[in-house]
């Protein structure tokens, strides 16, 4: 058997493959992988670049980047925070907003899927067991 970063490569792998297939057959054909590292953290109502780094483990000038791809592709937009106009808020716009629904859909159905294929509590308990060893990384 493979060690865990081997497997955790591998399901990353096909489950973003399989994420961005269909995000892009329903309309995100533009995303790649990478932009989750926006997209996956973002609230809807905005979240500073510093959070978004912070929640996902990506450098700030990684974050940056990103931010300004989805800008230009339309996904995101950026604004004043109104709790400190220095700092902004990275809000998705509609178009950010529908990936953002048809992401959670997608997520949904696989795992729906993975559950039926090893059995609901296992896969509960895998997801349980996997949360608890990446909180503690």
């Amino acid at each position: 058997m493979s060690d865990v970063g081997v497997l955790s490569a591998h399901l990353l792998s096909s489950f973003q493959k399989e994420l961005f297939t269909r995000l892009a057959e329903a309309g995100h054909e533009q995303l790649r992988p990478r932009h989750g590292a926006v997209m996956a953290y973002i609230a809807a109502e905005g979240t500073r670049a510093s959070e978004l780094s912070e929640r996902s483990g990506q450098h700030k000038q990684v974050i940056g980047t990103l931010i300004d791809e989805l800008e230009r592709l339309g996904y995101v937009t950026r604004r004043p925070d109104p709790a400190d106009r220095r700092a902004k808020l990275v809000v998705p716009t509609e178009l950010g907003r529908d990936q953002m629904v048809q992401a959670a859909r997608i997520i949904a159905e696989i795992e729906s899927r993975l559950a039926r294929e090893v059995g609901p509590e296992r896969f509960a308990a895998f997801k349980e067991v996997f949360a608890e060893i990446t909180r503690r990384s």
